[in-house]
């Protein structure tokens, strides 16, 4: 007889305390942890150049946003997901600054770069749940397939824009930027 070692699902208030003693990320998927692989240094960068576009686009229109990499978005009772980068207001950080910061309100805009090993969860799982949650715009940036889509919600579902090359990039939290993804991709 063999025995198996089967992993306790925790509850939403399990995982915001929970702690490994690594410094590992995880998303939390039905009760289950999911690890967070740290990013390629290609995604890194995309990250760090888009936080940096959106903050002076941001600053440039006076907004009282900010963007932010490791917080989480709850997007059901059991479900939480770390976004690569999001916009929230600066009012919605006020209850988290000393405690975990899991969102369960208030994202205006997620961002996800798309990795081999998260390609159905970019496309997929995280667009039926950011959608349900109702962040207003949800962008898939994807390296490998030389695109970014924009999703915009619309009664409560997601319509999408795919943009390429110099394509000037439209989004609806961000009207007047000038973007490309070109410009995003550009090492």
């Amino acid at each position: 007889m063999t025995s198996t070692l089967t992993t306790p699902k925790l509850t939403f208030e399990e995982y915001l305390s929970y702690n490994d003693g690594t410094d590992n990320h995880y998303e939390l998927e039905d009760g289950a942890l999911i690890l967070m692989n740290p990013p390629i240094g290609l995604h890194a960068i995309i990250l760090t150049f888009l936080s940096n576009i959106l903050l002076n686009e941001i600053n440039r229109l006076q907004f009282p946003w900010i963007p932010l990499q490791l917080v989480g978005v709850r997007t059901s009772v059991r479900r939480s997901r770390l976004p690569d980068l999001c916009i929230v207001p600066l009012e919605q950080m006020q209850p988290y600054l000393n405690v975990s910061a899991v969102l369960e309100s208030g994202v205006l805009l997620a961002v996800e770069v798309v990795s081999p090993d998260s390609i159905k969860r970019d496309y997929r799982f995280k667009r039926a749940e950011y959608a349900s949650f109702g962040i207003p715009e949800y962008w898939i940036v994807d390296p490998a397939e030389q695109k970014i889509t924009i999703l915009q919600l619309v009664d409560g579902l997601y319509e999408g824009q795919e943009y390429r090359g110099s394509d000037r990039i439209e989004s609806q939290i961000f009207p007047e930027l000038a973007l490309t993804l070109d410009q995003v991709l550009q090492v």
